[in-house]
């Protein structure tokens, strides 16, 4: 903790000066000695004094010591090495007094106790030492130290007494124009923890690339719980104060999803929104790419703000692009922002963005590590929970200084006898759970899930874990407006309206519930990793209730979109209804009451063609597979198993994931000629013919094309026998087999014209191969 003095503002005198006495708890026995010699003038009625003893205790420190510290006018400092090695004075007393000096003409008067290294620090070199001379009381003034802390009074008393002496108001906050709220969106951005600890040089590495302009984008990395959407939000928070500091656009958007597992998961709404929102006139037209580009564009005419939070599910976890960005619009949007950027662009994840590593002159990728124990030792102190210093920093480091499990751990503690430290060493150990899938705040959840017992608290945060979302109050009620769901909601649906707004006061206070955000009134959120522990603890402990939930759910969100939808934004609840209905085990429903009427449309591929969200159709299409792409659900049909690996491939392929593509098109090549559909089987070895071609396995590519004449000349079908030829005929082409080539071209048309005697030549792609292989053979009349 930053040991500082500080006591209630209310009780003190608005007309009577404050010091603020700040110091380490090492040294509280030269506070003692310091004031009696303030208590006399605190005694004649011409100052107060703030000092912890007087803390109430029930008093929530932190709240108490900003207040404290906004109210005083004098600010004291007992300097000593302790003092100046403490992670909070540094980075929340002394920035805040430093400020308080410059803007009010706060007076600082620093002490030295004891010996160190003081000349070493700054800011503190700016600013008159007392005793003086390089004096320290507890050396100089060894048996004597009534004669410098009589001096300190003395000082203050003339500082008090001087007519001149009084704060100024606060300088203009800004020099910069109020920025339109229809050219600010921040909505998106998750309610976070209050309380930021230990992250000043990333503060300091915000305001200087933004004031600077020396970044074009900065990553941070961490896992789940280290606190990065907390420093975005408390970064925001300082420049929203300075109206945001010249930025003509600031954007907001989080991606962050339902805790640390791989997702399939989409942009399309994203870039779609973004598009809109920036003024592009027509968001659905182009291919991802384009619209990545035209995004890119639209940003940079301004100097913009741009910020994209868990950035982590859109991007790979295979070893080959670990951290490549899977979606092209956004991965073009990110590479364009980091090259060139007017503004700045900021990113958070849990994984290194590979695209940036290339980019370093201009773009930071910054690995957030865990706070310190000092920073620690504060958090705790901050949610009231009682002990030495020592103790404290000794509880941070045995949840390894984790900052959501150590909010959560105060939150707890605070509820124990005495608010006691002690109390932590109780909570057993998780070690079945690796420390980046949260084993430490999941200790803390555990904890408090033992304590709640079968009641209404850990229904709800239950609830809360069937959403990878912030959730409306409709579709926590979809889940209660029928019977009872044994074990998911037979406590909570017994409380009163009342009952259930103090329990969600109460989970908010105990920090297992978001506060409710600015934005998103009426609706609740968790921490993700708090979802996924009370999210496995539902799948697993109770299965039965998992499914009717999900089941539940999916015929809530089925009904809350129209039913041809026709903008990705309309479309949204059946991605949600989908993601439900396989949950519950519904994926034959799911498919033919959702995915293929309403969402594909059939033949009509809507989603795919109409409004070229490919990413979208390919989220809502994962939720049919066991393992992403290579095994779909066993309740599946063999032809729906066969449909869904045909498709995944397509898409993969469309986002120019060649690689992830190839899997499932062969298994859905395999799956299909058991059926003997041979035309589709055909189709399907002719795309993968070509796929192979596009990566460079030019003999693959061969032995598919060979496949897709096999299976085109079983179909029957005189469309697929000519289209396939000429796929044979790309790829030989390729192998430089020139003279195969021919004889495929040359038979392929002839079929053309015993097929279509009206349309004797090839034509389509077909034909341009043909005519392309003419060219490289030198025949231009032919063409």
């Amino acid at each position: 903790m930053a040991d500082s003095d500080i006591s209630d503002p209310d009780k003190v005198s608005k007309d009577k000066p404050t010091v603020f006495i700040s110091y380490s708890s090492k040294d509280r026995e030269w506070l003692d000695r310091l004031l009696p010699h303030l208590d006399l003038l605190k005694k004649q009625k011409l100052l107060d004094i703030w000092e912890d003893s007087r803390i109430d205790g029930g008093d929530i420190w932190f709240e108490e010591i900003k207040k404290a510290m906004k109210s005083s006018s004098i600010a004291i400092l007992l300097v000593t090495a302790d003092f100046l090695s403490s992670d909070f004075v540094l980075k929340e007393e002394v920035p805040h007094f430093l400020q308080e000096q410059r803007q009010r003409g706060m007076i600082i008067i620093p002490i030295l106790i004891r010996p160190c290294l003081w000349e070493a620090v700054p800011w503190i070199k700016a600013i008159q030492m007392l005793p003086g001379k390089g004096k320290s009381v507890d050396v100089d003034f060894k048996d004597n130290w009534d004669t410098p802390f009589m001096q300190t009074a003395g000082l203050v008393l003339r500082k008090i007494q001087d007519t001149s002496f009084m704060l100024r108001e606060p300088l203009s906050t800004t020099k910069w124009a109020i920025l339109p709220e229809n050219r600010i969106s921040i909505d998106r951005l998750p309610v976070t923890g209050a309380e930021l600890f230990g992250r000043q040089k990333e503060m300091e590495l915000l305001d200087e690339a933004w004031d600077k302009h020396n970044r074009n984008a900065i990553s941070f990395v961490a896992w789940g719980g280290v606190g990065k959407s907390t420093l975005i939000n408390k970064w925001l928070e300082s420049m929203r104060v300075d109206n945001y500091r010249g930025a003509q656009r600031v954007y907001v958007w989080s991606f962050y999803s339902q805790g640390t597992g791989e997702r399939a998961t989409s942009a399309d709404l994203f870039i779609a929104e973004a598009l809109k929102w920036f003024g592009d006139t027509y968001p659905k037209e182009g291919s991802p790419w384009d619209k990545g580009q035209r995004l890119a564009d639209l940003v940079r005419k301004d100097k913009t703000l741009f910020i994209l939070d868990g950035l982590e599910p859109l991007q790979s976890v295979h070893d080959f692009e670990k951290g490549k960005i899977k979606d092209p619009a956004l991965s073009v949007l990110v590479n364009e922002l980091s090259r060139e950027n007017p503004g700045l662009l900021i990113i958070t994840t849990r994984e290194e963005v590979s695209e940036l590593k290339e980019l370093n002159e201009h773009v930071v990728q910054k690995n957030l590590e865990q706070i310190t124990p000092e920073a620690g030792r504060a958090l705790l102190r901050t949610a009231g929970v009682r002990g030495t210093d020592k103790e404290l920093e000794d509880a941070s480091i045995s949840f390894c200084n984790h900052a959501l499990a150590l909010r959560l751990l105060g939150s707890y503690l605070y509820e124990e006898e005495g608010h006691r430290i002690g109390h932590a060493s109780k909570i057993p150990g998780l070690e079945h759970i690796s420390e980046d899938k949260g084993r430490h705040p999941r200790r803390v959840m555990a904890a408090f899930e033992k304590r709640f017992g079968e009641g209404p608290e850990v229904e709800l945060l239950m609830m809360l874990g069937l959403f990878d979302r912030p959730v409306e109050q409709k579709a926590i009620n979809a889940l209660l407006n029928k019977k009872i769901i044994p074990n998911l909601t037979w406590h909570f649906k017994r409380l009163t309206q009342a009952g259930q707004k103090d329990l969600l006061s109460k989970l908010r206070r105990l920090k297992l519930i978001a506060e409710e955000g600015r934005h998103d009134k009426g609706k609740l959120d968790a921490h993700p990793l708090v979802r996924e522990h009370f999210w496995e603890q539902l799948k697993t402990a109770f299965p039965d209730a998992w499914r009717e939930a999900h089941s539940r759910l999916y015929e809530y969100f089925k009904k809350q979109a129209p039913e041809l939808p026709e903008t990705i934004e309309e479309m949204s609840p059946l991605f949600l209804a989908v993601e439900h209905g396989c949950a519950a085990v519904r994926h034959q429903d799911a498919m033919y009451e959702v995915f293929q009427p309403r969402i594909r449309r059939y033949r009509e591929n809507y989603c795919y063609v109409k409004l070229g969200a490919i990413g979208a159709e390919l989220f809502a299409l994962s939720h049919f597979f066991e393992t992403p792409w290579r095994v779909s659900h066993p309740s599946l049909s063999e032809r729906t198993k066969a449909f869904c690996l045909s498709v995944a491939g397509f898409d993969l392929r469309s986002l120019g994931r060649l690689k992830e593509a190839v899997p499932p098109s062969e298994a859905a090549i395999d799956c299909i000629t058991e059926l003997e559909v041979w035309a589709e089987a055909a189709i399907g070895a002719g795309n993968l013919s070509e796929l192979y071609l596009i990566m460079g396995e030019i003999e693959r590519a061969r032995r598919f094309g060979e496949k897709s004449v096999e299976l085109a000349d079983k179909s029957g079908d005189a469309g697929q026998k000519i289209i396939k030829r000429c796929t044979l005929a790309d790829a030989l082409s390729q192998a430089g087999k020139q003279d195969e080539v021919e004889e495929l071209f040359v038979l392929s048309e002839k079929m053309q014209k015993e097929d279509q005697p009206n349309y004797p030549m090839l034509y389509s792609a077909w034909g341009y191969r043909y005519c392309d292989f003419l060219l490289g053979s030198g025949n231009y009349q032919e063409v």
